[in-house]
């Protein structure tokens, strides 16, 4: 059995976050940051492109687009699983962000450890490639 590595995407407007997200799953073996970026627009591009397993986004932006990106995110791309990382909850983008496709909603101040199980548990079944 092939076991690949789970694919993550980071779409965050603070850097410092893109930056401690992705050292934090990069340490992790069997997990590939596969981009980063600020831009929700960008980050779509990226998604089609390069495929996630997971897409790392936060919907609480300066621009006030972080639900239309999620939307954009499921109807690009909706094979990825999409789960809002946010700096303080709230319950009705809460239940907004999982109606639009979001499959978790979680805080930033999440441990490592519990972050990567939620990224293992969303990751796609090993694929067995004959020889």
């Amino acid at each position: 059995m092939v076991v690949r590595r789970i694919r993550v995407l980071i779409i965050d407007e603070h850097e410092a976050v893109r930056r401690a997200l992705a050292t934090r799953l990069q340490r992790v073996e069997g997990i590939e940051v596969v981009g980063s970026t600020a831009r929700w627009q960008e980050g779509v591009h990226m998604a089609v492109e390069r495929l996630p397993d997971v897409i790392l986004l936060e919907v609480k932006r300066s621009d006030g687009q972080g639900l239309v990106a999620l939307r954009r995110l499921r109807d690009e791309c909706p094979l990825s699983r999409i789960v809002v990382l946010t700096s303080y909850p709230d319950p009705d983008e809460r239940r907004e962000a999982l109606r639009l496709g979001a499959v978790r909603y979680l805080l930033k101040d999440i441990g490592s450890d519990h972050l990567v199980r939620e990224i293992r548990s969303l990751a796609p079944a090993p694929i067995d490639v004959p020889r």
